[in-house]
Formats: structure tokens, C-alpha cells, sequence
């Protein structure tokens, strides 16, 4: 879908680049105290101390408007689509929704950028029929790195600065899960494994977190989630995998791949509903685990689950 049919459609997905604070709430305030005027529901997620920012801003009009940390919604950014459809369904149809949201801070590792930028793309996909809904998402630029911003015009239709708006010559839709995940090194554990080997798939992520110094209950949160995609793999992927463990800069990381390919872009970012079957095994991983890292096509499919040493 081409930025001009996303906006003929009603539905805005914008990328707000700034730089300074004096620049950010000169973007940000007056697009949100427009839809307080208009009536529409507001909500802001945004890294806390941008949020007090804007909440000290707005003055009495922050009483209309709904504040989430971006660290509690959207540390795995792959929880931000299902947390904005679950927002959505409280709103009243008749009226307008507008949303403010900034994924990516200085804080974020290389690959949560990395994800921030695939599920914002991912975002024009699950909202593209959404009419009423008007979404800003700032980006520092005079603190992000250059890639980080082009990837941001990769992934918004429309981009706009103080200066003003316009239609972006880079955005794209094209495969969002296509493209390869770097191996951050030579793995300490590589296991092939089919339906008989789960046994030993859970006994070897169980024991990599325990030496890592993960703690029981997010060790047995990683291991659920291995073994929900392991199983995967033997259902859809050919029946068997490989399993890869790392440890990277104070994080577990649990790679299963197969031969199969994913043809949802959206896998794994949609609530499963009560009488669904199958599907659950992504949505379940990408709500115990601290970032799922998906990527499939004609080779395969290659899934990255990361677990931090210390919570």
C-alpha cells in the first residue's frame, strides 16, 4: 500500500523528527492538545522523562489524555500493536483517535532499534483500516544515528519537522520479515532437534540461563518460549530444527531455525482469540521473553529469542 492510499484512507502514521526539547513540545503538544479540542481519545507512550515533559506542558489539558511509560508497553516492541488494538477497542467507534508514541531512546540495544523499525512498518499493516486513527511518533534527531532516522523514513508514509510535512520517498512494505539476523559470535551450544528431542532442547536452555545467572522464573518463562517455537518447527517447519545459544552482552539469546516460511507479517503481534488452535506459540514468546526477533523467507525462518542476565 502506497503512503497516498494510506492517507486517502484516513488513517496517519506520521514520524516526527526534532531536535531538542524546545522542538519536541513544539511538535508534540499542540498536535495533542488539537485532538483534546476535537474531541478525539489521546494517548501518549512515551520513555518517562519525555512523558513528564509533556504531561508539565499540557498543563490542565493532560487530565484528558492517557499516559503509558514506553518502558512498560513497549520494551518488547513487539507488545506496542497489541497494546494500541487493545487501547482501540475501548474507544468509542464515533469519534477520533490520536496517538503519540516514541519507540526508539538512546537506551534501546542495536537490536531493539532494529525491531522498533520492523514493527513500526508492521504498524501501517494492522492499522491500515483503522479511519480515525492519527498517530506521531518523534524521533531525536539530533541524538539518533543517521540509519536510525532513514529507517524511520523507511517505516512512516509521512514524515514531518518544524519546518512541516511531507509524503516520504523512502517509505516501504516489502517483506518486512525478509532479510537475515547478524550471529553475534560462534554459538556455545548448537543442537539439531526433531519431535523426539524437546526433552533435551528445554534441559539445554534451562541450563544455559542458570549458568548465565537468570533467574528461575525468567529461566522458565525462556524456556517455555524455546520450546513453543521448537514445536513450531516440527509442526510447520519440516519437521525438525536447530536450536544456537549465545550469550551477548548480558543477554541469553535462543535462536531456533527451520526450512519453513511464515507467511503472516504479523504473526506473533496479534492476540489469539479464545477459539483459535494454533498461533499461540509466537504471541506467547513475545510475552515471556524481553525481545523476539523474527525473520523468514525462501531460506527459512530464523527466530531469536533474548533474555537479559539481570531484570
Amino acid at each position: 500500500m502506497n503512503p497516498e492510499a494510506l492517507q486517502a484512507r484516513g488513517f496517519r502514521h506520521e514520524a516526527f523528527f526534532y531536535s531538542g526539547e524546545d522542538e519536541f513540545l513544539a511538535g508534540t503538544v499542540p498536535f495533542l492538545e488539537e485532538g483534546v479540542c476535537s474531541g478525539e481519545t489521546v494517548l501518549v507512550v512515551l520513555p518517562e522523562q519525555r512523558m513528564e515533559l509533556v504531561r508539565e506542558a499540557l498543563g490542565s489539558t493532560a487530565g484528558a489524555v492517557e499516559f503509558w511509560p514506553m518502558a512498560n508497553v513497549g520494551r518488547n516492541p513487539a507488545r506496542l500493536i497489541p497494546a494500541w488494538r487493545d487501547f482501540l477497542r475501548t474507544c468509542d467507534p464515533g469519534l477520533g483517535v490520536r496517538g503519540l508514541g516514541e519507540p526508539i531512546s538512546p537506551e534501546r540495544s542495536a537490536a531493539e532499534v532494529e525491531e522498533c523499525e520492523l514493527h513500526e512498518r508492521l504498524f501501517n499493516l494492522a492499522f491500515a483500516g483503522e479511519r480515525t486513527l492519527t498517530v506521531m511518533c518523534p524521533y531525536d534527531a539530533g541524538g539518533l544515528e543517521d540509519e536510525i532516522l532513514r529507517g524511520a523514513e523507511r517505516s512512516h508514509p509521512v514524515c514531518a519537522n518544524s519546518h512541516g510535512r511531507s509524503i516520504s520517498s523512502r517509505y516501504s512494505l516489502d517483506s518486512p520479515l525478509a532479510g537475515e539476523l547478524s550471529q553475534p559470535g560462534r554459538p556455545a551450544v548448537a543442537f539439531e532437534f526433531g519431535r523426539a528431542d524437546l526433552a533435551m532442547v528445554r534441559h539445554l536452555v534451562s541450563q544455559c540461563a542458570r549458568f548465565a545467572g537468570i533467574e528461575t522464573r525468567r529461566n522458565e518463562d525462556l524456556v517455555l518460549a524455546v520450546c513453543e517455537v521448537a514445536t513450531n518447527s516440527i509442526q510447520h517447519g519440516g519437521g525438525k530444527g536447530r536450536l544456537h545459544i549465545w550469550d551477548d552482552e548480558g543477554e541469553l539469546i535462543c535462536a531456533i531455525s527451520d526450512s519453513g516460511t511464515i507467511q503472516d507479517p504479523l504473526v506473533g503481534c496479534e492476540r489469539p482469540r479464545p477459539e483459535q488452535e494454533h498461533g499461540r506459540g509466537l504471541w506467547l514468546a513475545n510475552q515471556l521473553c524481553d525481545l523476539v526477533q523474527i525473520r523468514s523467507g525462501e531460506g527459512g525462518t530464523d527466530i531469536r529469542l533474548r533474555m537479559r542476565f539481570e531484570e
